[in-house]
């Protein structure tokens, strides 16, 4: 005989929303202090212009080429979903996680967690893989739409 789930209380839901708040506010005071740490990057690294032995070699590389061998975290996100923790704890061979998307919406691709660019799932060689079809141009106006929604 299967249970049914047991619908959380409304405090339970209020004191979810008020963690997903506060990790929420974390999550935007890193991207404020990584944006920051970027400009400040860009300026100093903009022109070239950096003193130190290294630097002033003619074959030193100048502005973004600097950066081009740091390695990035890419993470492409197909859906989103929220369980409890019993639901959770569940999960087994076989258990089938519905999201928040449909199939064919486009996935967002994220570069150090921080949200660049919507694609299409494809397979290539038997590898899956993003065609890149809407870069995200104004991060700040997305990550506002993302709070309301």
């Amino acid at each position: 005989m299967a249970e049914t789930p047991q619908q959380p209380d409304s405090n339970d839901n209020d004191t979810r929303q008020e963690a997903a708040k506060i990790v929420q506010n974390a999550l935007d005071d890193a991207s404020k202090s990584v944006t920051a740490m970027h400009d400040v990057a860009s300026e100093a690294l903009g022109d070239g212009d950096i003193p130190g032995s290294l630097m002033d070699s003619p074959d030193a590389p100048k502005g973004i080429d600097m950066l081009r061998d740091v390695d990035l975290h890419v993470a492409i996100e197909l859906g989103r979903t929220n369980m409890l923790v019993e639901d959770v704890l569940k999960i087994g061979d076989g258990s089938v996680i519905e999201l928040d998307k449909l199939a064919g919406d486009p996935v967002d691709v994220y570069v150090n967690d921080r949200l660049v660019a919507r694609g299409e799932v494809l397979v290539l060689n038997d590898n899956f893989c993003i065609r890149v079809s809407e870069i995200v141009a104004n991060l700040e106006d997305e990550a506002e739409a993302a709070k309301a929604s």
